[in-house]
């Protein structure tokens, strides 16, 4: 064997969405902050992301964790979420599998019951504490990033759809929330192919119509992903994430539901104190507090907290063959869905 890199995996999923965390071998990218890091990856050299996340070293139904020194003197380590169409700022269950990773393979010391971990993303800093037994990562609260509302009820013509109304929201990414009953649509897990088709058509009209941008953060200005948005008889929140280039988060989605929250905040829905259970498309679930309002900007804004567990599933590592004629790696849209071409 003669690789020429050489990556370093940790296999681990939240709620049952998979979050492989890199802990060696990922060298400098550069950057003075996380989010020039982050935007180094996707506007310089987007090699790397597509050695992970593209096949035959990746798959689309998973997401690669690049754990990186922080640039923050008060975070423990840094963190880039790839995904298959580039890197993002910041993802709830991503941070649950990296936090798990951290703790369980002693990265990080394990402090029972409870272990506080900072993670600098791109995004910001985020807190999270760990409920820890018998050498196990039980539980993972994230305290999230100010979420807010950008646009509510924005209308859209989308074919095969007609006018579609959806709110714009940030949650440590950009998300469009959409009710899916005007789409005819519901969170069950027989419709997850048609809510695919539907959010990835929604995404690619909402990013060439409307236009967002973080009033602190310049940089984070487009629309990572489209939400589904319904409830339960009970009160309890059901939602469906749809990801470039066409997949459905397998986890209830904690920036999503961040974003969510501050929708319901805005509608007059929920106050600071109130929690609920947010659950997936397979039936997993997180837990969602409203921890307190702020504002960002000129913006009203609330603070989430989100918890969640994670499982480490597996170890290996990746690396490339000098002869090999795919170092980059490759996408077919039988996997990566009828957008495939954007993401070349």
């Amino acid at each position: 064997m003669r690789w020429t890199k050489t990556l370093t995996m940790v296999e681990a999923h939240a709620e049952g969405e998979v979050g492989r965390v890199v802990v060696g071998g990922v060298g400098n990218i550069p950057g003075e902050t996380m989010l020039d890091k982050m935007n180094h990856l996707n506007t310089v050299d987007d090699s790397l992301r597509r050695f992970c996340v593209f096949e035959p070293r990746g798959s689309a139904q998973m997401s690669t964790n690049l754990l990186v020194p922080p640039q923050r003197p008060e975070a423990d380590a840094g963190l880039i979420v790839l995904q298959g169409d580039r890197a993002h700022a910041m993802s709830g269950s991503n941070c649950i599998c990296a936090v798990t990773v951290l703790l369980e393979t002693g990265m990080v010391e394990m402090i029972e019951p409870e272990t506080i971990i900072r993670l600098d993303t791109p995004a910001g800093l985020i807190e999270a504490t760990a409920t820890c037994k018998d050498g196990k990562c039980e539980r993972v609260s994230l305290d999230m990033t100010p979420s807010f509302v950008e646009q509510r009820d924005v209308e859209v013509e989308v074919d095969g759809f007609g006018t579609v109304r959806v709110d714009l929201a940030f949650g440590g990414i950009y998300y469009a929330l959409i009710d899916p009953g005007q789409l005819g649509l519901k969170i069950e897990p027989d419709q997850a192919r048609a809510l695919v088709d539907a959010g990835s058509r929604i995404h690619r009209v909402l990013n060439s119509a409307c236009e967002v941008r973080h009033p602190e953060l310049p940089s984070l200005n487009s629309i990572s992903y489209t939400m589904f948005i319904d409830h339960h008889d009970d009160g309890g929140l059901v939602g469906a994430t749809i990801l470039p280039p066409g997949r459905l988060d397998r986890s209830p989605c904690g920036t999503g539901n961040s974003a969510r929250l501050a929708l319901r905040h805005a509608r007059g829905e929920t106050v600071p104190g109130d929690k609920v259970s947010a659950q997936s498309i397979i039936g997993s679930s997180f837990d969602v507090e409203f921890v307190a309002t702020t504002s960002v900007g000129d913006r009203p804004a609330v603070l989430p907290r989100i918890s969640g567990r994670g499982w480490i599933h597996g170890m290996h590592q990746i690396g490339v063959d000098p002869t090999d004629p795919y170092p980059q790696g490759y996408i077919l849209s039988d996997c990566w869905g009828d957008a495939f071409d954007l993401l070349l």
